[in-house]
This record gives C-alpha cells, structure tokens and sequence, in this order.
C-alpha cells in the first residue's frame, strides 16, 4: 500500500476537513463510473482506503507513529521512497 498521504496529496499535517476535501476531489476524478481509464478503479479504491485510514483519528495516530518509527529506524529506505515518489510525480 502506498502512503496515504501521497495517495490524497495532501501533507501529514493536513487537517481532517483538508483530508475529506482531498478525497473527494480524488474520488470524483478517479470514480469508475466517471473516468473510463483501466487504472480509475484501482485508483478509486486506493483513495478510499486512504481515507478510511486518515479520517479514523485512533488508525491515523497509530500510522503516523509506525510512519515516524520507520523513518527513524530505516533512513535510507524511507529517503529511497520518498524520492521514488517523488520522481514519479515530477515524471508523471
């Protein structure tokens, strides 16, 4: 699973109205029904479980705490995800 953030585009800091907004905005651009691409669908389900997982406080916190203990005990994997990301995007 990629990091939900990314999956939202929206920073770790975002708010929970941030968060619901980046959902919809994604769910509405990436819905089957509306987006006829063969990747929509998967990209649909993505975004939803991103947000199942942001929009719960109790499995944000938990996943914000796992994200911080990775980063701290394996740099040179996140540093590697992180930039994988990213290029993907500049990519992209």
């Amino acid at each position: 699973m990629r990091d939900p953030y990314e999956v939202l585009g929206v920073a770790p800091t975002a708010t929970a109205d941030e968060v619901k907004l980046a959902y919809r905005l994604a769910a509405r651009l990436h819905h089957p029904d509306r987006n006829p691409a063969p990747e929509a669908a998967a990209r649909f389900r993505e975004a939803q479980s991103a947000y199942e997982l942001l929009s719960d406080e109790t499995r944000r916190r938990e996943y914000d705490a796992l994200r911080r203990r990775n980063l701290l005990d394996d740099p040179l994997q996140e540093a590697t995800t992180l930039w994988s990301a990213y290029i993907e995007k500049v990519i992209a």
